[in-house]
């Protein structure tokens, strides 16, 4: 088969949250059953540009693959490379940017989905960036959403991300003047900056809350502090693996004895009934996402065979 290349432009024809919250939900389910393997992320760097390869396999899917970016003071570029799962043939290489921001709104979907108390209804998202969207999209889908809390460092822009993402969801999303008008009172708390510290204070936090951390994946950065993990009852990672090197969100609870890796599940293992999840609306559950590269060639090849039969992109190879 002729390998295909795809563009930004191009994913974005086919790719939808649906798409990408059924992908990953299937990746989740494979890993749980052993039927994938995902390699943490591999990092290497010269003096100006940082190279992060995610690999992964999975056999009952019929590919592997991995997904490779640079990062610079100038941003970040994003592809994914798939081989043929059986005759490891080189099928596609995809432009990953959009492929990443859907995976990983995806993955807080579903785990919103499996550990949000029962009529859970009000969001709130700290971020304003082109992921904290995508986490907005997809849990939205996944619960049925009513309100929105939106809260950014710079005004003009959380009033413009609350427009945009209340025209997507067709949810009502208001802009709130402070971080914790977006913490109190929601049953799910999102949490997709960049920052280095935490932005999600323990004291914020109330009982039945469901909460997903997907800024950091740097064990020198952390959004939240060691008091979330105090008052949660459930902590789930993406890969417990990954979570050791990656999770600089965990880093201040461990060293003050608050959490233990023995209490960190993964959530593939909750979403199959494997490890237990919330049992009772009062608790406080925790999904702490780093981006897997499963969950990369998952979406990127249910993209790919969309492409395929609308006949998009074009072959290189």
């Amino acid at each position: 088969m002729p390998v295909l290349f795809l563009t930004e432009a191009e994913v974005a024809t086919v790719l939808t949250m649906d798409l990408a919250l059924d992908a990953v939900g299937a990746a989740f389910r494979k890993l749980a059953l052993d039927e994938a393997v995902n390699v943490p992320r591999q990092r290497c760097q010269t003096d100006l540009a940082m190279l992060h390869v995610l690999p992964a396999a999975a056999k009952t899917l019929g590919v592997l693959g991995f997904k490779a970016y640079t990062t610079t003071k100038a941003g970040a570029k994003f592809h994914v490379t798939l081989y043929d799962g059986r005759t490891g043939a080189m099928t596609a290489i995809v432009e990953g940017d959009l492929i990443g921001q859907f995976r990983t709104g995806a993955a807080s979907g579903v785990a919103t989905k499996k550990l949000a108390r029962p009529g859970a209804s009000t969001v709130g998202c700290l971020g304003t960036g082109k992921q904290a969207r995508t986490q907005v999209l997809a849990v939205c889908k996944a619960i049925p959403a009513a309100r929105v809390a939106v809260y950014g460092r710079d005004p003009a822009r959380r009033a413009e991300f609350a427009a945009t993402l209340a025209r997507e969801t067709g949810v009502e999303v208001v802009p709130v003047e402070a971080a914790d008008g977006a913490v109190r009172g929601m049953d799910v708390v999102i949490t997709a900056t960049a920052s280095r510290d935490p932005v999600l204070r323990g004291e914020w936090v109330e009982p039945g809350q469901h909460l997903n951390l997907i800024g950091s994946n740097f064990l020198t950065k952390a959004e939240a502090d060691a008091e979330v993990f105090r008052k949660a009852a459930v902590v789930t990672v993406d890969s417990k693996e990954q979570a050791k090197i990656e999770a600089g969100d965990f880093v201040a609870a461990l060293n003050e004895g608050v959490l233990r890796w023995s209490d960190v599940r993964e959530v593939a293992a909750v979403l199959i009934g494997r490890s237990p999840g919330r049992t009772s609306p009062d608790d406080v559950t925790v999904f702490k996402s780093l981006g897997l590269g499963v969950e990369d060639i998952a979406l990127a090849a249910r993209v790919v065979d969309l492409a395929r039969q609308q006949g998009l992109g074009r072959e290189v190879l």
